[in-house]
């Protein structure tokens, strides 16, 4: 029995074979999943329904399980039918989640169009559908290197 609090297999394994500056995708509800997978992304199914799993439960369990160095966001549109005027509201949950877990990184803003390219880029190693309703919350965390002390 593991004592970590992420108990995913299929997650486990690809975080295992993933290293240093591999990237893990956690994606919301909207992304659109079969278009935009790295061509080495393995892809863990966690939408069971809208509202379950959400991306903040997927990132509570990774902090536990690996270091992250860096973190970014899909910047909203500022204009159009999706517009928004202040950052999503749950881009501060994701801060928390961090912070509270000793990993002072800022959420860099990536544009929109150029997000899914770097979210399908061959060094995302993993990608995680969520059933997020939140809009913008796609997640793109960078895995850091395990320091001898």
């Amino acid at each position: 029995m593991l004592t970590t609090r992420l108990i995913h297999p299929q997650i486990l394994s690809a975080l295992a074979s993933a290293g240093h500056a591999s990237k893990v995708l956690i994606a919301d509800g909207n992304y659109p999943f079969s278009t935009r997978l790295g061509p080495k992304a393995q892809i863990v199914f966690l939408n069971l329904m809208p509202g379950i799993t959400t991306c903040t439960q997927v990132l509570e369990a990774l902090v536990t399980a690996v270091p992250i160095e860096a973190a970014q966001v899909m910047e909203p549109m500022r204009a159009g039918q999706y517009a928004m005027k202040n950052d999503p509201p749950i881009w501060k949950s994701f801060r928390k989640i961090l912070d509270g877990a000793g990993i002072a990184v800022p959420l860099e803003k990536v544009e929109r169009f150029k997000f899914y390219d770097v979210a399908g880029a061959p060094d995302v190693a993993l990608t995680i559908a969520t059933g997020e309703t939140a809009v913008y919350a796609n997640l793109l965390l960078t895995i850091g290197a395990i320091v001898p002390k």
